[in-house]
C-alpha cells in the first residue's frame, strides 16, 4: 500500500471533497479521484460513497482512518528526524477567531518567519471553532477550551475589551457619562444567532438588547467604529490600528477574556509541532502585551 495513496485518503477524508482535498494537495481533482480509486482496489474494498454533500467514509473507510493517521505521523516523525537540526522549517497552518487573525497573527507570523526563514505560516480565519479532527489547521486558537475532543489545550494570554468609539462619532453625540447614556447612542456588534462561543456575547455587558450595526466579524465591526457608525465593544489590542478610535467609560464596561491554544492529541510527539507551539504562543503573548501597553501608555499620556 503506498504511503501517498494513504496521505490523498486522509485528505478526501477531512474535507469530504475531492475538489478541496485537491486544492490542499495542491493537486488535480481527476488525480485526487484516480488515486483514490488505485487505493480502493489494492483494499479490495469501497472507501467512499458519494452523496449530495460530498464524499463520506464508508465503514471501511472509516476503519482505515486510524492506521493511515499512524502512517501520517510516521512520516512526519522521519521528516522531523532529517529536520532536526535544521530549526523550525516547513509549513504551519493556524486557524484562529479573526480578532487574533486580523490585529494579532500577522505580526506574529512576520516575526516567527524573519527568525526562522525555512518557515512557511498559513493563517486560517474563521467566525467558527476550527476543526481540527478534519485537519483544517495544525492548531488552533480559540476564546474558550473544548470540553470535547482528544485535543491538547493551553492557556495563553488574558486580552482585554472596552466600549470605543471614533473621536468624529464622539462629537457629534450626546455625552457618556453612564450606562444609561448607551440608550441615546448607536450601538455595533455581534449578529446574536451567529455567536458561535458564548465568550463573544459583549452586548449583554451594555445591558442593551439589540444593536444597530452587527457583524459575524470583529474586523467588520471595528471597521464600523472606525467609520465613526457608533459604540462597540472591541479588543484593545486592536485600537492602536484604528486611527481617532478611542475607549469610552472604561470605569463602567472593562471584559477580560483568554485565547487558548488547541492541539491534536495525536501531535503531542511531534517534536517539531511542540516547538512550533511553544515559539508561537510565546510570541502571540509578547504581541498581546505589547499593543495593549501601547494603548496604556497612550491613554496615560492623552487623559
Amino acid at each position: 500500500m503506498d504511503w501517498d495513496d494513504l496521505r490523498i485518503f486522509l485528505a478526501v477524508a477531512r474535507t469530504e471533497s475531492l475538489s478541496s482535498a485537491g486544492r490542499r494537495l495542491v493537486m488535480d481533482a481527476s488525480t485526487v479521484g484516480r488515486r483514490v480509486a488505485r487505493l480502493e482496489s489494492a483494499v479490495g474494498a469501497a472507501l467512499f460513497v458519494k452523496t449530495p454533500q460530498g464524499y463520506t467514509l464508508t465503514a471501511e473507510g472509516a476503519r482505515l482512518v486510524v492506521p493511515a493517521e499512524a502512517a501520517e505521523q510516521a512520516a512526519a516523525a522521519a521528516v522531523e528526524g532529517v529536520r532536526r537540526d535544521a530549526g523550525l522549517t516547513g509549513q504551519l497552518r493556524i486557524g484562529a477567531p479573526d480578532g487574533c487573525a486580523n490585529y494579532l497573527l500577522p505580526q506574529v507570523a512576520r516575526d516567527l518567519c524573519n527568525a526562522h526563514p525555512g518557515l512557511e505560516i498559513q493563517i486560517v480565519a474563521l467566525p467558527r471553532v476550527v476543526n481540527l479532527t478534519k485537519r483544517e489547521a495544525d492548531m488552533a486558537i480559540a476564546v474558550s477550551p473544548p470540553d470535547t475532543g482528544r485535543l491538547i489545550v493551553q492557556r495563553l494570554t488574558d486580552y482585554h475589551l472596552h466600549l470605543a468609539a471614533h473621536r468624529d462619532y464622539l462629537d457629534r453625540h450626546p455625552p457618556l457619562r453612564n450606562l444609561e447614556d448607551l440608550h441615546h447612542h448607536k450601538i455595533i456588534s455581534y449578529i446574536p444567532d451567529m455567536i458561535f462561543d458564548r465568550e463573544l456575547d459583549y452586548l449583554s455587558a451594555t445591558g442593551l438588547e439589540n444593536a444597530q450595526i452587527s457583524s459575524n466579524s470583529v474586523a467588520v465591526q471595528m471597521q464600523a467604529v472606525r467609520a465613526g457608525a457608533g459604540l462597540g465593544i472591541v479588543h484593545d489590542f486592536a485600537v492602536p490600528f484604528a486611527e481617532g478610535v478611542t475607549r469610552v467609560l472604561t470605569d463602567k464596561i472593562s471584559l477580560r477574556r483568554s485565547f487558548w491554544m488547541i492541539r491534536h492529541a495525536d501531535d503531542r510527539a511531534s517534536r517539531r509541532l511542540t516547538l512550533l507551539a511553544d515559539a508561537l504562543a510565546a510570541a502571540l503573548r509578547a504581541e498581546v502585551a505589547r499593543l495593549e501597553g501601547q494603548l496604556t501608555a497612550h491613554c496615560d499620556a492623552h487623559p
